[in-house]
């Protein structure tokens, strides 16, 4: 059950391990750039490796894109968040989220909460706003019997795979994301804002650029327009980031496109995106770039005790289907807004 198009990646590394003095192993899936796997030689214990795991996030980080830590002793929900406050210990609140999730504990979160059946397309965490974490952790407490795999794939690739028309017209208009409220179909605004208070919301939203209107009915539409390319503060590269195949709604199967239609007018839907002045997108512009992250995709398989850490720019994330029960958490660090970009 893996993300239609992507490279399957094998269970382990087939390349010989690159060992360093820091007592960690360093290796590749055969025929993918990302993740690198860091492994360590004996038993793992976290506390014993602090520095070198650290070291070895900050080094390999970057130019990787993706590093899957496999083999540490990280069994629970505090060795989870233990293990990532080595490297990022000021953790973020899932603010302003656009999926179902479960808050745990500290600033751990549950992956979204979306039926098993489902596929999350790839996407850049929170690239549907002016501010987003840079890095993204991820910790495999359950690997599902079949499928269940996070999709990777490089966003730098994606922008080299979409036709450059496209690129110029998004970039020259940029994306407008459209969202409504609660009503049983999207995410309650008090939960997305953390509050029940509507002026806490509507400061927030001064002070993000999100335009926001109290409906009739009590529900909550908010409006933004946000960047579809942004740069890497680090290392200069443009990348493809937004999420307007995701929010569109051509997204959505074509059953329940056709019932939600049915029943909202197109400015009500949960969710939609748009051109930044307002106008539609094109399905075909959208399915080309739905393409690009599919050619880009790689995959490989959980498992339990996996911390993957992700540059949220440089790489995008997804949700492959799976079968059986399957717990993958997530923590957030190092706020950046597009301003800076």
């Amino acid at each position: 059950m893996t993300e239609p198009g992507a490279l399957a990646l094998q269970e382990a590394p087939r390349e010989a391990p690159r060992v360093e003095a820091d007592g960690l192993a360093r290796s590749c899936f055969p025929g993918a750039a990302l993740p690198l796997v860091v492994s360590p030689l004996g038993r793992g214990d976290v506390h014993a490796l602090a520095a070198a795991i650290r070291a070895c996030a900050e080094a390999e980080l970057i130019p990787r894109g993706a590093v899957l830590f496999r083999g540490f002793s990280v069994r629970s929900l505090s060795d989870f968040e233990g293990f990532v406050k080595l490297v990022t210990p000021d953790l973020l609140d899932y603010t302003f989220g656009s999926t179902p999730r479960s808050h745990l504990q500290s600033r751990i979160y549950t992956s979204t909460e979306y039926p098993a059946h489902q596929h999350i397309p790839l996407h850049n965490e929170q690239s549907y706003t002016l501010e987003w974490p840079l890095k993204i952790w991820f910790h495999c407490a359950q690997a599902a019997p079949e499928g269940g795999s996070t999709p990777l794939a490089d966003s730098r690739e994606v922008l080299r795979r979409i036709p450059a028309r496209i690129r110029e017209r998004f970039t020259a208009k940029q994306v407008m994301y459209v969202r409504n409220y609660g009503n049983g179909l999207d995410v309650p605004w008090q939960k997305v804002f953390g509050t029940s208070d509507r002026s806490e919301v509507e400061r927030f939203c001064q002070q993000a650029g999100i335009a926001c209107e109290w409906k009739s009915d009590g529900e909550l539409r908010t409006r933004q327009v946000c960047q579809a390319m942004a740069t890497h503060p680090r290392t200069g590269d443009e990348v493809w980031f937004n999420q307007a195949h995701l929010f569109h709604v051509s997204n959505l199967d074509p059953a329940a496109r056709e019932a939600l239609l049915a029943v909202f007018a197109e400015d009500d839907l949960p969710r939609n995106a748009l051109y930044g002045d307002g106008s539609p997108i094109e399905p075909d512009a959208l399915e080309e770039i739905r393409g690009a992250y599919r050619q880009a995709s790689v995959e490989f398989a959980w498992r339990e005790g996996d911390v993957l850490l992700v540059d949220n720019m440089l790489v995008a994330h997804g949700r492959a289907p799976f079968r059986g029960p399957r717990k993958v958490l997530v923590a957030m660090s190092e706020p950046f807004r597009a301003k800076d970009s």
